[in-house]
C-alpha cells in the first residue's frame, strides 16, 4: 500500500512562510509519521530542516513572488510588479508542471502557505487544495493601487478556488476564500532547557539583561551595532551572520559554523531565555514570542498592510514596546531600560494552531484510505 503524499507550497517570501508552514508539517509527521510530505518552496533545505525531523521531498519551486525586498523592511515595488507579470505569463505552464509533479508522485492534498497559484494547480489535479495564512496577496497588492489592482484580481480568483482555508490569528478578511476555518496560532517549540541553553551559549548574564535580536530571514541592513557598547551589563544574542564581534554580543550561527552549537538551533529555542524579543512585524516571530508569552519589541513598517493587523494583535493581546526605525536606526535604545506595556485587552490568541491544521489534514488522509 502506497503512503499518503502531501504537497505543501510556500511563498516565495523572506523565512516566516516557510517557517509556520514546517510547523505544520512537523505536528503532521507527529500525528502520522506514514504520511510523505512534498516541501514546494524556494526556502532553503535547512530552514526546513530546523523545523522537519522527519524525511520530506524537497521542490525548489517558487510558484509567487510575495515582496521584493532588500531587507526585512525595504521594499522594491517595480522589481515586485515585474515578477508579477513574469508569473502570470506563465502560470499556465507552472500550473501544468506542478499537476504533472502531483500525479506522478500520487499526491492526495495540496496544503500552501499562500502561493495563489497553489488553488488552481490543485483544482487543476482534480485534488482538493487547502491553505492557511493570516493575509493573502491580493490584500497587500490592492494597497498598493495602480498596475497592482489589476494583479490583485487575478490573485482573487486564484484564492476563490481553494478548497477550504485555516485563518490565522491578526488577520485580514481573507473574504475571496470561501470556506474558513479559524486557527490558532502557529510555530516551533523550543528543544532546550534554559540550563543547556546557558551552558551552550555561555551565557551569564540575567533573564532581565538578556535580549534576542531577530529580524527574520531578509535581515535589516544597518542595524547600529555599536548601540550595544552602551549596554556593557545586558547579554544581546543574533542570527545575523554579518554582526560584529562584540562582548555582549552572542552570534549563534557563528558559533554554529564553528562548531560550537547544535545544527539549526532556531531563534525559537533561545527566546525561552530572553526578557524580551527585537524584531520587525512578521507574523512568525510575533507568532513564536506570543506562543512563550515573550514580549516583543517591534520596529514600525510603512507601505505593507499586513503591518497594522499585526501590530493591533500585538497591543491587544501581548505585552510590547512599538518603536519608530528612525529612532532604532539611530541608536536611540533607552526602550530597553523602560518597562514593556501590558496588552490592552484580556483576549489571548489560541495557541493550537500546529494541531488544528496538522489533525485536519491527518483526518482527511485517513477518511480517504
Amino acid at each position: 500500500m502506497s503512503r499518503p503524499v502531501l504537497y505543501v507550497a510556500v511563498t516565495n517570501h523572506g523565512f516566516g512562510h516557510a517557517v509556520r508552514a514546517a510547523s505544520v508539517v512537523a505536528e503532521i509527521q507527529r500525528l502520522n509519521p506514514e504520511i510523505l510530505v512534498a516541501m514546494v518552496t524556494t526556502a532553503p533545505r535547512w530552514l526546513l530542516e530546523s523545523y522537519i525531523d522527519g524525511e520530506f521531498l524537497y521542490r525548489p519551486r517558487a510558484l509567487d513572488v510575495g515582496v521584493v525586498q532588500s531587507d526585512s523592511i525595504t521594499t522594491d515595488r517595480h522589481a515586485t510588479l515585474e515578477k508579477l507579470r513574469d508569473i502570470q505569463r506563465r502560470q499556465n505552464d507552472l500550473i501544468a508542471a506542478e499537476v504533472n509533479f502531483i500525479r506522478l508522485n500520487r499526491v492526495g492534498l495540496v496544503l500552501a502557505d499562500i502561493p495563489p497559484l497553489a488553488a488552481p494547480i490543485a483544482q487543476t489535479a482534480g485534488i482538493p487544495g487547502w491553505m492557511m495564512s493570516n493575509f493573502g496577496w491580493d490584500f497587500i497588492y490592492r494597497d498598493w493601487g495602480g498596475e497592482f489592482l489589476e494583479v490583485a484580481d487575478w490573485i482573487g480568483e486564484c484564492f476563490q478556488q481553494c478548497d477550504r482555508l485555516f485563518r490565522l490569528p491578526m488577520h485580514e478578511s481573507l473574504a475571496a476564500f470561501p470556506h474558513i476555518t479559524d486557527a490558532g496560532l502557529t510555530g516551533g517549540t523550543p528543544r532546550y532547557s534554559i540550563d543547556e541553553l546557558r551552558q551552550l551559549l555561555g551565557i551569564t548574564a540575567p533573564r532581565d539583561r538578556t535580549v534576542l535580536l531577530s529580524f527574520g530571514g531578509l535581515g535589516l541592513q544597518k542595524i547600529p551595532y555599536d548601540t550595544l557598547n552602551d549596554f556593557p551589563e545586558w547579554q544581546f544574542l543574533s542570527f545575523d551572520l554579518n554582526a560584529p564581534e562584540l562582548p555582549n554580543l552572542v552570534n549563534v550561527l557563528h558559533l554554529e559554523r564553528q562548531g560550537k552549537l547544535p545544527r539549526h538551533l532556531r531563534p525559537v529555542d533561545v527566546m525561552p531565555l530572553c526578557d524580551r524579543v527585537v524584531s520587525k512585524p512578521g507574523y512568525s516571530t510575533f507568532a513564536e514570542a506570543m506562543r512563550l508569552d515573550l514580549p516583543i519589541v517591534t520596529i514600525t513598517r510603512d507601505g505593507f498592510a499586513e503591518t497594522p493587523l499585526l501590530l493591533e494583535g500585538l497591543k491587544n493581546c501581548a505585552r510590547h514596546q512599538i518603536i519608530s526605525p528612525t529612532d532604532f536606526l539611530a541608536g536611540h535604545w533607552d526602550f530597553l531600560r523602560q518597562p514593556v506595556e501590558p496588552p490592552k485587552t484580556p483576549h489571548r490568541f489560541a495557541t493550537d494552531g500546529n494541531e488544528t491544521i496538522a489533525r485536519a489534514v491527518v483526518e482527511y488522509f485517513d477518511r480517504a484510505s
